[in-house]
């Protein structure tokens, strides 16, 4: 409810919403506590097991009824991202959008492994009676109460626990319960798993935590690829940090294989302490609520700010380290004007999507963003871009050798860890790069260093102080040209520039620009 409603991220204002019950569930849906017509009596064990396909072909056969030809997105967490997967992949034609959240494409075997206690617990216990408890005096409300129990704490993270029983750890509920509750946190869940046995189904409960353990679409990348080459839909995948069950390994893993394979995606991994809860809670809402609500938009061509152009649109964020008093960055209209027209550009510490944007205004169809700042990824999300949360530092591996034409890198290898490693995947997946970088031999800097003997500093790019920089590398310009001809880089174009002055520098440019941009390849 906090997601779907009016004016919510999936906002009923503005888009028809179809949320069926699951086939194998206990609520609507045939399930194992739905009458058998053979004999006339609950399914029970007899209810044949179901996979993912199956509840998604139920679905299909639901839209179809409908008369519904195409659906804007498939949404869904967890085991309905899931279903979000085999949309995507089975359906390929039918679905213009895909948001998986916090799943994968297989149960890791740590995650099957709870779910095997789980349903033990129910199979063990003495009211199970093999799955046909339906005409008994009880049925298996302790194996359910432990399965649940189990099953709940996987959903929470550590920091979650120790903010929800650590200052009560030895103060417990009073509940009317029959599981241990000498702490708090045992009050909890005895309290949680006798609340669930009173709105579930044991037999629902090992049917839907199977379908789950049974899907699996591939482990790797590369298992994967093949899985989502036909997929025609954008994708935004969300992962939460503190998610151990669906770990965000497993999200960046389907995220390679759609990059491998060109597919538009977007991704995020959201900060947050509460685990694998975390998409049914409000306490990150503002982040991964907005990323949906942004992609929806987009897809359905309904976001347009004031003056026409997408949200946010040609507007720099006041709160970038690359602000400037001007409505845009000079760097920028260069590094514009040395792409060629409609090749592909993927944008490495992309920011908030302004290059994107312009390259975007320009015709290009087929442009990317890599971005480790949260708000930053939010905001190329609203522009309608297709942008990667990553950390450059751990390199480009999702990327094939040559597989853009540009990669381009802008004031960012200032703050680079791994210089060699980023410029040598640049120069493998781009068929040509570009580089810009602030000139630590601009002659405001040297001077102020030498007479003030100071940490230098100036207006323009390079105005911080020696306490809250953001470069880790001082280089000039005359450096990133000794660096290139040791390592074999051909340097195609340099282009140094004045921000302060707001003009091209031609005249000794290691001395009197405080930018650089350079285009290379090897």
């Amino acid at each position: 409810d906090m997601v779907v409603g009016p004016g919510k991220a999936i906002d009923t204002n503005r888009y028809f919403v179809i949320c069926p019950n699951l086939l194998g569930g206990c609520r609507g849906t045939t399930g194992p506590n739905s009458i058998n017509p053979v004999t006339n009596r609950p399914y029970g064990r007899d209810f044949p097991t179901i996979t993912i396909g199956d509840m998604v072909e139920t679905q299909r056969h639901l839209v179809d009824h409908l008369g519904i030809k195409k659906l804007l997105a498939v949404v869904g967490g967890s085991m309905g991202g899931h279903q979000v997967l085999y949309w995507a992949a089975k359906y390929a034609a039918r679905v213009r959008g895909a948001i998986p959240i916090a799943t994968s494409t297989r149960m890791s075997s740590q995650s099957l492994a709870f779910d095997v206690v789980g349903r033990n617990a129910i199979r063990r216990d003495p009211n199970f009676h093999d799955g046909q408890y339906y005409d008994k005096p009880a049925g298996p409300e302790a194996g359910l109460a432990i399965a649940r129990m189990i099953g709940h704490i996987t959903y929470l993270s550590r920091e979650a626990m120790r903010e929800k029983f650590g200052a009560t750890r030895n103060q417990p509920h009073d509940v009317s319960v029959d599981f241990e509750k000498e702490f708090s946190v045992g009050s909890y869940l005895g309290y949680k798993g006798s609340e669930f046995v009173e709105r579930f189904d044991a037999n629902t409960y090992v049917t839907l935590s199977m379908a789950m353990d049974l899907f699996d679409l591939g482990q790797t990348a590369s298992d994967l690829v093949p899985v989502f080459r036909n997929a025609q839909c954008r994708w935004l995948v969300i992962s939460f940090t503190s998610d151990w069950l669906f770990r965000p390994r497993e999200s960046r893993e389907i995220v390679e294989a759609l990059i491998r394979t060109d597919k538009p995606v977007s991704y995020c991994n959201i900060r947050s302490d509460y685990g694998h809860d975390a998409f049914l809670m409000t306490n990150d809402l503002d982040r991964y609520g907005e990323l949906i609500r942004a992609f929806l938009a987009n897809l359905s061509g309904r976001v347009q700010a004031d003056d026409g152009q997408p949200n946010g649109g040609g507007q720099h964020d006041p709160s970038s380290i690359f602000h400037t008093s001007h409505p845009h960055r000079l760097d920028y209209d260069r590094i514009v004007e040395l792409i060629e027209p409609g090749t592909s550009v993927l944008d490495l510490g992309c920011g908030n999507g302004e290059l994107l944007s312009q390259l975007a205004a320009r015709g290009h169809q087929r442009i990317v963003g890599v971005e480790l700042d949260e708000q930053a990824v939010i905001a190329c999300v609203r522009r309608g871009l297709d942008v990667v949360q990553a950390d450059l530092n751990d390199g480009l591996n999702a990327f094939g050798d040559k597989q853009l034409d540009y990669i381009v890198l802008s004031r960012t290898l200032q703050t680079i860890m791994d210089v060699e490693g980023v410029i040598d995947d640049m120069l493998r997946v781009g068929k040509k790069c570009i580089v810009s970088f602030p000139n630590f031999g601009y002659y405001k800097l040297r001077d102020m260093l030498y007479h003030q003997g100071r940490a230098p500093e100036a207006p323009g790019v390079l105005r911080y102080k020696w306490y809250d920089t953001p470069n880790i590398r001082v280089l000039t310009i005359a450096d990133f040209d000794d660096f290139c001809r040791h390592r074999n880089v051909h340097v195609h174009r340099s282009v140094a520039l004045d921000t302060e002055r707001w003009r091209e520098v031609t005249t000794d440019p290691n001395r009197a620009a405080d930018l650089a941009i350079c285009v290379i390849s090897r």
